[in-house]
């Protein structure tokens, strides 16, 4: 006992020291300063040009989800996520190693000498498969559809309602998605590039914005090409990588990326349009259960029978019967179980 104890206090000072060096000392590693950064640019975006132009700028509820992003990134890990997944984490190490007579997660993994570009690639489209998955059980169980309405109960859409969910939601999805990423050697700084990509993407979803397809798949090829032009993550294209041949690898990327990925990008990426048609009001009958579940990556939808977009509609009613009814404040919201509202869709 008193070793699961001192887990919970070293966690509890680790992140607490942790997210203070965050905040007071910024570099560009900073989760603090990137949920920040985001967030402004697709603000921004949404001011300049918005793609429901009737909607208002600092829209219903918009303050609530601001409070939720710092809310889920940050407080709950200080106040119970951060010691209690330690003491599970150790709990599940242990478990493993004395089942399998010193089984080592980390040292284990199959990826250890792959190229960091593999590694990104490779625990991104897992982490978004699982997440997928856990999406749909959210939906289809009637006790996690529960928590999952906090994000449901969203009227008027933007970037910040991305982060408008329930704190069981962190602990349902990082609980089913540790064994894989452990099991592939997927560490903290990995974890960090995948997570900021997701949370982009993430925010553009739920953005009220419509940008062409070519500048999405050309924005997605340019970050490709500027890796490859500054030699980031293991990318050896040129011998002595500089400026030159980073802006150079950007512009080439973006140039191939508007022409390649653009005609292909609502298939393979979410997209406000699509993502829309999940947080839909109102779905047909054998739809019941929600559509559109892919958090960055629409392929799964597409391979699994769960797409639906039968038109662009940026005035499509949003949220779930009874959503008028629902808790509208974050303690109702989000201290123990809401009521459940209506039908699961």
């Amino acid at each position: 006992m008193y070793h699961f104890w001192e887990i919970i206090v070293n966690a509890y000072r680790d992140y607490a020291n942790y997210l203070w060096h965050d905040i007071t000392q910024p570099q560009w590693s900073s989760y603090f300063y990137a949920l920040i950064l985001v967030s402004l640019v697709f603000f921004v975006l949404e001011v300049v040009v918005p793609w429901r132009r009737n909607q208002a700028v600092l829209r219903k509820d918009f303050f609530l989800d601001l409070f939720y992003m710092f809310f889920n990134f940050f407080l709950f890990s200080l106040v119970v996520y951060n010691a209690a997944s330690s003491v599970v984490v150790d709990i599940i190490n242990n478990g493993i190693s004395w089942l399998t007579g010193g089984f080592d997660l980390q040292a284990s993994n199959p990826m250890r000498f792959w190229p960091l570009w593999a590694v990104l690639l490779l625990g991104f489209f897992v982490r978004d498969f699982i997440q997928w998955w856990v999406h749909r059980l959210l939906h289809r169980s009637d006790f996690l559809w529960r928590f999952h309405q906090v994000h449901h109960s969203v009227q008027e859409m933007g970037f910040a309602a991305h982060l408008r969910y329930h704190w069981m939601e962190t602990v349902v999805y990082r609980t089913i998605e540790y064994l894989p990423l452990a099991l592939l050697g997927i560490g903290l700084y990995d974890f960090f590039i995948i997570h900021l990509f997701s949370l982009a993407w993430g925010h553009y979803n739920h953005a009220n914005i419509r940008p062409p397809s070519w500048i999405t798949g050309g924005i997605v090829a340019g970050l490709v090409g500027l890796a490859m032009g500054s030699g980031s993550f293991d990318f050896a294209v040129v011998a002595d990588p500089n400026w030159l041949t980073t802006l150079a690898g950007g512009l080439i990327g973006f140039g191939a990326g508007a022409v390649l990925l653009g005609p292909v990008m609502r298939i393979i990426f979410n997209s406000p349009e699509m993502h829309l048609w999940h947080h839909a009001k109102s779905l047909p009958e054998e739809r019941r259960y929600g559509v559109n579940f892919g958090l960055t990556l629409a392929i799964w939808d597409y391979i699994f029978g769960t797409n639906y977009q039968p038109y662009d509609d940026a005035e499509l009613e949003l949220g779930f019967e009874g959503v008028e009814k629902f808790p509208a404040g974050f303690v109702g919201q989000s201290v123990g179980v809401p009521p459940l509202m209506g039908d699961d869709d």
